[in-house]
């Protein structure tokens, strides 16, 4: 009992500190391009020293009260955890415009374009609705000065290709593979548009995932709780059950904690999906 309750002691601890405003140093990863403003995101996040808050006396506590396999579902951000545009934004926005007299450098182009997805999207509470055309038509136009239409189903369709993504983590496959052999289920919740499918079928990785959650087609973006439980009622799990992994402390960490889910911070807690299989309880 005395070891049960500094358990608990130890894991209140932990979670009230990574919940601290204080702990976010940044501001809102405002889309799903962000990590494209200046340069390529890395494959793999560097390794970090051992998190010294009690990591592992918070996977002992789950283990001590869930088994082995300490979480049902594994919940996995999008853009900037599974995958991350292969180059800058800007500078695809540019290279392909220069033939429709976009003239803007990459420093102006990314500048424009903060501005433009800082504005309020008229009276819709989402900027991703269904396909998302006319909200991706503004943020084109006013990052670049250029309203032709050819031009922006040019940008709009790379978008869904595999020469516009790459995978994080080389060896995802293996891993969701693993995870789901062991039982595990697995779900994208992403803030996305409805090309997410497109583009996660692009990479060949659709069938890793038993569901896809996309903003667009929930009518909720993380962090709304919402589109959380609707992963977990997908997946049909509880959300005490599930895991879920991201690279942002507000819409992922923060934002899946509301919905009851237990959360990891790519990056931070986890840098690889097979150390996240590993806390869960699956060995690779």
């Amino acid at each position: 009992m005395a070891l049960m309750a500094t358990t608990r002691t130890k894991l209140c601890r932990f979670l009230t500190s990574s919940l601290r405003p204080g702990y976010f140093n940044g501001s809102i990863r405002p889309d799903p391009f962000y990590r494209s403003f200046s340069s390529p995101s890395v494959a793999v996040a560097p390794q970090r020293q051992r998190d010294p808050m009690g990591v592992k006396d918070y996977d002992d506590y789950r283990r001590s009260r869930y088994g082995e396999i300490t979480h049902k579902a594994l919940l996995v951000d999008a853009v900037g955890t599974l995958l991350v545009p292969s180059q800058p934004m800007a500078q695809i926005y540019r290279e392909r415009g220069e033939k429709y007299g976009v003239e803007y450098s990459e420093d102006e182009i990314l500048n424009r374009y903060r501005r433009a997805y800082s504005q309020p999207w008229g009276k819709s509470r989402l900027r991703y609705v269904d396909d998302g055309r006319p909200f991706w038509q503004y943020i084109v136009s006013s990052s670049t000065g250029c309203s032709d239409s050819q031009y922006f189903e040019e940008l709009y369709n790379y978008y869904t290709t595999s020469k516009a993504w790459h995978l994080c983590d080389p060896e995802a496959e293996k891993v969701f593979m693993a995870l789901k052999k062991a039982g595990v289920k697995v779900a994208v919740v992403s803030n996305f548009d409805t090309r997410l499918r497109s583009v996660l079928r692009a990479l060949n990785c659709d069938h890793w995932f038993d569901a896809v959650a996309v903003s667009a087609e929930v009518e909720a973006e993380k962090p709304n709780p919402t589109i959380f439980l609707k992963a977990c009622e997908l997946l049909g799990v509880k959300p005490e059950d599930a895991v879920h992994v991201g690279d942002d402390r507000r819409n992922d960490i923060w934002g899946a904690r509301d919905a009851g889910c237990d959360a990891w911070l790519w990056g931070s807690d986890v840098h690889s999906f097979k150390e996240v299989a590993q806390r869960i309880g699956v060995k690779i």
